[in-house]
């Protein structure tokens, strides 16, 4: 008896480990069955480590920006689209991380939990998906940056759909350059500068350090603030851009004085800066839906007042990515909260439109943000001109971003209060001189683009 008993528990273990293995097994498919369809070994997919065979991925008015035929993966016929959409599409090896090819690789190749990708090996297509980019707001905005590199984007901030993303420097999918990888001009071709880029912001952080003020300076807009060229602090002298005398909050702010906000910064301290920098993202990890952005990062000195100042004013250690920023803006706009921007429409039939809500990734107190909007507006109306941004209602902020041993990055951060219109935009053009210039003209560029449509 005690044989048998042995026996039968020995089968019964190996029932178990076989039903343990079974569940793990299915366990495993269930959650990874995805990857493992889209893996580069699977033939009916990759060809030579690159996709041939895909679902279509399509711009939000139908326009294809990739699809498969005949062991193929097709791209738009005009090389300036191929080279806008680059990133957001991403190239067929999966270079770039952040592409649609790569996040998207098993939806594209169309797996089921129930079929695999039967359908893909019967009809030689997968799941479309359709983006809310627009691809020609892309192009405007790739040949208005003309031969700068950097970003731009443009999102809906009462939806967070993501409608303009550019990123240079780029290349023709057509067309790769023999030189890809070694020519300089290339560098960084394959980062996402949208969602992956970190820049030194300038001007842009003033208004972070605004609301800051708003927050816990009373008197703010009774103050005065004397600018003669510079601010000393005591260990040392933040240079302003002029000479802008006697001056209340809001001019201060129409003058980008950076006199005025070096002394505002030193005021708050380095504390309450970082602390309220940080209730709106900075030093956090953030995400546009299944992107993960590059952090923006904000320690000003609690040891000199004078590294205190330049970070206030968007210099010394303070950097910034100009995903977080769209968000920041369309928080001030959108009456303190910032969606993530969403560059997903769509996968399948327009009957199978997916349920994606609007993602939160900044938060703002909604009065501060209604005081800010002021401010921004004013910018444009008693500074920039509202000229530069015809019927546009645009508010908004320039940015010049000093660079050791090179020509300052152009920035620009806004929003219109169009009705019909609820845009932000941001634009960092490297190297390309005061914000007023390349980034603001850029941006206006795009954003009329959007208004005639």
């Amino acid at each position: 008896m005690k044989i048998t008993a042995k026996r039968a528990a020995i089968v019964y273990a190996l029932i178990a480990a076989f039903l343990a293995g079974v569940c793990f097994f299915v366990v495993s498919l269930v959650m990874n069955g995805g990857e493992w369809s889209s893996n580069k070994a699977n033939r009916h997919i990759y060809r030579g480590g690159t996709i041939v065979n895909a679902g279509a991925i399509y711009d939000k008015n139908g326009v294809a920006l990739a699809k498969s035929s005949d062991n193929e993966r097709i791209f738009p016929s005009d090389s300036n689209v191929r080279k806008a959409v680059l990133h957001v599409v991403g190239d067929t090896a999966g270079v770039i991380s952040t592409g649609t090819h790569y996040l998207y690789r098993d939806v594209l190749s169309g797996y089921s939990k129930i079929e695999g990708i039967y359908n893909l090996k019967r009809s030689g297509t997968g799941t479309d998906i359709t983006l809310n980019i627009d691809s020609e707001a892309n192009k405007i905005a790739y040949k208005a940056l003309g031969d700068y590199n950097g970003a731009v984007a443009v999102y809906n901030y009462k939806t967070g759909q993501l409608l303009c993303s550019v990123s240079k420097p780029t290349y023709d999918i057509n067309n790769k350059p023999e030189d890809l990888l070694t020519n300089e001009k290339y560098s960084g071709v394959f980062l996402d500068k949208v969602v992956s880029g970190i820049y030194t912001p300038g001007s842009i952080m003033k208004i972070v350090t605004a609301g800051c003020a708003i927050e816990n300076i009373p008197d703010i807009y009774t103050r005065t603030f004397d600018c003669n060229g510079k601010y000393q602090t005591g260990d040392g002298t933040v240079i302003c851009n002029g000479e802008h005398g006697k001056q209340d909050f809001q001019k201060a702010m129409n003058n980008s004085c950076n006199s005025a906000f070096a002394e505002i910064s030193v005021e708050l301290g380095a504390e309450k800066l970082r602390a309220y920098a940080e209730t709106l993202g900075f030093n956090s990890q953030l995400y546009a839906k299944e992107i993960r952005l590059m952090k923006s990062r904000f320690e000003p000195s609690s040891t000199s007042k004078a590294e205190l100042g330049w970070a206030g004013i968007g210099q010394s250690t303070t950097y910034v990515n100009p995903a977080h920023f769209l968000s920041l803006i369309g928080a001030i706009a959108n009456g303190g909260t910032g969606y993530a921007p969403d560059r997903i429409r769509s996968t399948g039939t327009v009957s199978q439109i997916m349920g994606r809500l609007p993602q939160e990734c900044v938060k703002m107190n909604p009065e501060t943000a209604v005081k800010l909007g002021i401010l921004l507006r004013s910018n444009v109306e008693d500074k920039y001109g509202d000229w530069k941004f015809e019927n546009l209602q645009m508010c908004g902020k320039t940015g010049t971003a000093q660079i050791d041993n090179a020509k300052s990055h152009s920035w620009f951060v806004g929003y219109s209060q169009r009705e019909d219109l609820p845009l932000a935009v941001v634009c960092i053009a490297e190297h390309g001189g005061q914000g007023s210039g390349v980034a603001s003209t850029v941006s206006n560029k795009v954003m009329q683009y959007f208004l005639s449509e």
